[in-house]
């Protein structure tokens, strides 16, 4: 059964899509059977991970009950996607009936069994589509910046967080903050992230110990439609996203060890 896990943040640029295409790069890598939902209407994650949504059902068909998710997947070279485009972002004012909150729950529960992780790419807003990726996940990922309009988008996210876990997903958690283009060098990046450890505290959860360097070889991957993982699996920036996925999964590794 999947483990479903957003990555998540109210503000733009923080490497959110960048962080999903190297989650599921360096989980397949490693022989998992891994999902990626694209919930952004840029579909930027359904670009870097080099899929063609011309002619296909993408998520929107699925959220508006055009076509089941099965319909939807793309079976693409590095994992299943299911794709975006610009009409997920007239949902808003589409999805207006009771219950709206769940439809993405209700849809991933017939797909669960199918993968070992489901990794949803979330729009930069606090939306619909937002709630229903927080309502259907056991897990929330929140990248950010080492600076202070980024610390702002956690704090304001954290009210969302918890309406959710009280009114739609009990046992939704945040399973941490991931520092991007992070470099100890800048007064100001040591600054936040003591900031970042205290918004942490509140949310019942902890900074990753692996910090996300600045690469170039992190803006190229996009471009050619892969992850770093596989465009340049030498780079500074794969070994650190290869080093963040073993910290990810190491809980689920430990349980499935103690299960038998």
């Amino acid at each position: 059964m999947a483990k479903i896990i957003a990555v998540t943040n109210q503000k733009g640029g923080v490497g959110k899509t960048t962080t999903c295409a190297a989650i599921c790069g360096g989980l397949s890598e490693m022989g998992y059977k891994v999902l990626a939902v694209d919930l952004d209407p840029q579909g930027n994650l359904s670009f870097s991970l080099g899929v063609e949504v011309e002619d296909n059902y993408t998520i929107y068909d699925v959220l508006k009950d055009n076509c089941d998710i099965d319909d939807a997947i793309i079976h693409g070279e590095m994992c299943d996607v299911v794709p975006s485009n610009i009409l997920l972002s007239g949902l808003e004012l589409e999805m207006t009936g009771v219950g709206r909150e769940y439809v993405l729950r209700e849809q991933l529960n017939y797909i669960k069994k199918d993968y070992d992780y489901i990794i949803l790419d979330t729009p930069p807003a606090l939306s619909v589509l937002t709630i229903n990726a927080y309502t259907a996940s056991d897990e929330l990922i929140i990248p950010m910046l080492c600076e202070i309009l980024s610390l702002q988008g956690i704090a304001q996210l954290k009210q969302t967080i918890f309406a959710v876990k009280r009114y739609y997903n009990k046992s939704l958690c945040v399973r941490g903050i991931l520092l991007n283009k992070y470099n100890s060098r800048f007064t100001l990046t040591k600054e936040v992230e003591e900031l970042a450890q205290m918004i942490a505290k509140q949310l019942d959860t902890t900074i990753f110990n692996t910090k996300i360097s600045a690469c170039v070889s992190i803006a190229e991957a996009p471009a050619h439609g892969e992850s770093i993982i596989t465009y340049s699996p030498k780079s500074k920036g794969a070994l650190e996203f290869k080093e963040f996925i073993n910290e990810l999964i190491e809980p689920d590794i430990a349980k499935k060890s103690k299960n038998g």
